[in-house]
């Protein structure tokens, strides 16, 4: 199996895990209607008991969602807004209005689009119905700030806090409490309408509270919390921080009325996209282990974990032997010190491709599954045991782009840049970790000077466990 092999193979586990996750297809499996009967995920909703069946939501991945949600209603659907990325509409449908917002910063259009979204959502009452969609990247484009507070008070705390390398976890729970449409605020307007939330999951585990930061979900944050994280990133450069802190405000919490006509269905998520690359590369041969989807922590020591584990497989058939695929979903952060320009995958695939140097028939794919991997046009890259020697003739400072956080021209260079544009979904980012046949007497580098060489194994036993939480990462 060579390095083509490998590339092409890659290739193949990104189309079944992406398809798998399309958002249009994701939301037509968990909603139907039979006559005036729409059933969501097992719950039955008679819409003749409905005056008005409103849709609203935000997120890179939310108009095909809302096309294929305004198809099932067909006449029975009012009006519908949601606000979605520049350059993600895929579609138009009668009423249902498409904003185009800023990400991962909002800008004025953020504000916009949520303020027609706030506006529909006034309008439902008790006899109406209300379908929220919600995906990745809604915390930047449903943007509407605390009394007190502009978006040029939080332009600026966001920027920040994406570079400290905060969580998204910590991320929001800053967003929640300087929001009036986060934190289960667009759930608190709805109220006391039937509300039915679909969302398409791009944080890890899957928590309703953090998704999107929450708009319809009570939020367990306090504005403690939020306070705590501040100061755990010393977020001092923004001029705007004295402000923001009076201005931290509470949010509905569990328990709060808001819930008591509320549903809330994930129709994708990373694991699911974990699943299907894990069969499809069981289908191509490959020995499979869908090693977690709870993956975080900073992109470049992963990749180490990720280097070590393809050196054990190659090395000594541990913890499978080759053919083998691991596959790795959850998302990674980059505390950023340089200048340069880069995403969290290709960072990965940068210091992975150090790590691997001269490891034969070992590739590594890093991908952000919305296409977007930082603020770049690139989807995150691919690294190899042969990428090191091909930099070196390139005169390429692998080294030095790393600790400027320049990992795109690095790869784009080396042609090993995935661009696959938008793809319409967004679930996280995912890790194929592939390593080839190991041919009989083969060697492999030592760290200490001399060569393994690849004993003979009958062929196991494909292997496949189920995501687990790794708890150092």
């Amino acid at each position: 199996m060579t390095h083509h092999d490998l590339r092409a193979d890659a290739r193949e586990l990104q189309r079944a895990a992406l398809t798998a996750v399309e958002p249009a297809a994701a939301a037509r499996r968990h909603v139907r209607r039979e006559g005036d009967t729409l059933i969501i995920a097992g719950h039955h909703y008679d819409l003749r008991s409905f005056e008005h069946v409103f849709v609203v939501g935000g997120g890179k991945a939310v108009a095909p969602m809302a096309a294929a949600v305004a198809d099932i209603l067909g006449n029975r659907l009012t009006a519908g807004t949601v606000v979605t990325k520049y350059g993600h509409i895929s579609s138009q449908s009668p009423n249902l209005q498409i904003t185009e917002a800023g990400h991962p910063v909002p800008d004025e259009n953020s504000v916009r689009g949520a303020q027609s979204v706030v506006r529909l959502a006034q309008q439902a009452t008790e006899h109406d119905l209300v379908i929220c969609l919600i995906s990745g990247g809604a915390s930047a484009l449903l943007t509407l700030p605390a009394p007190g507070l502009t978006l040029a008070d939080l332009q600026p705390l966001t920027g920040a806090l994406l570079r400290s390398g905060a969580t998204i976890n910590e991320l929001n729970t800053i967003r929640k409490h300087l929001s009036r449409i986060k934190g289960g605020h667009l759930a608190r307007l709805i109220a006391p309408a039937t509300l039915i939330t679909l969302i398409l999951s791009d944080v890890v585990g899957d928590p309703l509270d953090v998704i999107a930061s929450g708009p319809t979900v009570p939020d367990p944050t306090t504005v403690a919390n939020a306070q705590a994280v501040l100061a755990r990133y010393g977020i001092k450069e923004t001029r705007f921080l004295g402000k923001t802190l009076v201005s931290l405000q509470e949010t509905p919490k569990p328990g709060d009325p808001i819930s008591a006509r509320t549903q809330h269905v994930i129709v994708g998520s990373n694991r699911l996209a974990a699943l299907a690359a894990v069969e499809r590369a069981r289908s191509l041969g490959f020995n499979t282990l869908l090693l977690s989807t709870y993956i975080e922590g900073e992109a470049r020591e992963v990749a180490k974990v990720a280097a070590a584990l393809a050196k054990g497989i190659r090395a000594h058939g541990d913890p499978l032997p080759p053919p083998a695929c691991l596959v790795w979903g959850g998302e990674t952060t980059v505390t950023v010190r340089g200048e340069g320009k880069g995403g969290r995958n290709q960072e990965l695939a940068l210091a992975a491709a150090l790590a691997l140097d001269g490891w034969p028939d070992v590739l590594l794919m890093a991908l952000a599954t919305d296409g977007n991997d930082g603020p770049t046009d690139g989807a995150g890259a691919i690294a190899t045991g042969e990428t090191m020697t091909r930099a070196r003739v390139l005169d390429l400072d692998a080294r030095a782009a790393l600790a400027a956080n320049d990992s795109y021209p690095f790869f784009a260079a080396l042609g090993d840049l995935l661009r696959t544009g938008p793809t319409g979904t967004n679930v996280n980012d995912l890790l194929f970790l592939l390593v080839g046949k190991s041919r009989e007497g083969e060697a492999v580098p030592r760290p200490f000077g001399g060569d393994a060489r690849t004993p003979r194994q009958d062929p196991p036993p494909e292997l496949f466990v189920s995501s687990q939480k790794v708890g150092a990462m």
